[in-house]
């Protein structure tokens, strides 16, 4: 290996992010990072060129989907041979395909290189139950015509009901949303803070969208040119309306108003060495500084979704910075409730010296920087997209302004965390 480079993100793309069911009917995993390669060698002119390595990824798979980033390199306009391999990270496998291929490029094994991933629920992978798979190999390997009637009488029509995926824990039987109501109600976070933040989310994500933000990060894609759940004229009067979603005790605050909507969409990443960058003259947007994964024992009690806050806090401390060393923050709304307890966790002396091995509190950070343009809540969540997505954004953020440093965190499924450090 050589030593260590450094990795510059030179740019990135997406589709506009639709609430599934919607839009995107029938289109597949394969059709939306397609496309996505495509418009990324339209514009860094990567037409027939041999690239590094691209790491792609996806949650909710099909069986089909088996060689899903080899195929949708040899469908982008990429040389051939181009190589390509799948992630699984869940929500942070995205964030995590692009460190895997910076991690490639700083130890020079390749120049450049691609990340991303997709998401839709509107192409589910319906399955057949175990039992019935396994009935039909007993059937396929019955010799006599008897043995074959005798497993075929086995079969019930119980069998035969299709399974759906769905995004629960399966150690636990209980969904995302419904963790994240147990960890608001251990950090008192109340009703009106999480719709405040999804107000402000929605509120910076129309503003980006005026300012023209969004315009060279997002292609247009089966007639959209926009994100569609971006919601200019929501209040605070509209979102309290809004009924729980998850917990209908009476006790449940997270509602349709404050999660992340299920999501159908697609993102991708351009990488290179900074030879490579100057090279082909392409922009240095910012370089990839580090990243770090860590998880949670959720099955035992601790928040689902609080992993992110240690993998912040060993990211921190091994490059000798402080929470309060950014200049923006990109802190992944799953759910407002989400991001709430995170900044809370941070700001506790006995939470940072019990769980994270941190001396005293993290500490607060400047809200006024965090979400700039929006996060999940407003724009959607395609689970493994939503890492290319703030990628691509905050590498443009630190682009514009000239300079400065962005934090990234993600919570994902499972109880883990992945977050990770740009700067320009």
């Amino acid at each position: 290996m050589k030593s260590l480079r450094n990795v510059v993100v030179v740019g990135g793309t997406r589709t506009p992010f639709v609430k599934s069911f919607t839009s995107y009917l029938r289109t597949t995993n394969q059709d939306l990072l397609t496309a996505s390669l495509k418009e990324l060698v339209r514009k860094y002119h990567l037409e027939n060129k041999i690239v590094g390595d691209v790491g792609l990824g996806s949650v909710i798979l099909n069986s089909s989907d088996w060689n899903l980033a080899r195929e949708s390199v040899l469908g982008s306009g990429l040389h051939p041979k181009t190589p390509g391999y799948g992630v699984q990270r869940a929500c942070g496998t995205g964030l995590d395909t692009t460190w895997q291929i910076a991690l490639k490029i700083a130890c020079g094994q390749i120049e450049t290189g691609i990340s991303g991933g997709s998401d839709t629920n509107s192409d589910l992978p319906v399955i057949a139950k175990r039992e019935l798979a396994w009935k039909l190999a007993d059937l396929q390997n019955a010799k006599t015509t008897g043995q074959k009637i005798k497993t075929l009488l086995k079969i019930k029509m119980s069998d035969l009901s299709p399974q759906f995926p769905g995004v629960m824990e399966p150690r636990t039987g209980l969904s995302m949303g419904q963790h994240c109501e147990k960890m608001v109600q251990e950090w008192g976070i109340s009703r009106q803070a999480q719709d405040e933040l999804a107000l402000a989310s929605h509120q910076n994500a129309a503003k980006a969208y005026r300012e023209g933000f969004f315009n060279d990060l997002i292609f247009e894609f089966k007639g959209l040119k926009r994100d569609a759940i971006v919601r200019d004229d929501t209040s605070m009067e509209r979102l309290a309306k809004l009924k729980p979603a998850f917990d209908f005790t009476g006790k449940g605050t997270l509602t349709a108003g404050n999660s992340s909507p299920l999501t159908d969409g697609a993102s991708v990443v351009l990488l290179a060495s900074e030879d490579a960058a100057k090279e082909n003259g392409w922009p240095i947007q910012a370089r990839f500084v580090d990243a770090q994964v860590s998880a949670v024992d959720f099955v035992s009690g601790e928040g689902l979704l609080m992993a992110p806050t240690q993998a912040v806090a060993d990211l921190l401390k091994r490059n000798s910075l402080t929470l309060q060393d950014f200049d923006y923050y990109e802190i992944h709304e799953a759910f407002a409730g989400q991001v709430l307890c995170t900044l809370k966790a941070w700001e506790s002396d006995k939470f940072c010296r019990e769980k994270l091995g941190a001396p005293k509190a993290l500490g607060t950070i400047d809200r006024k920087k965090m979400n700039v343009n929006g996060s999940s809540v407003a724009l959607g969540h395609p689970f493994a997209a939503t890492g290319g997505r703030i990628v691509a954004s905050l590498s443009k953020i630190l682009n514009d302004n000239g300079g400065g440093r962005g934090l990234i965190s993600i919570c994902t499924a499972g109880g883990m965390g992945v977050a990770a450090i740009l700067e320009k």
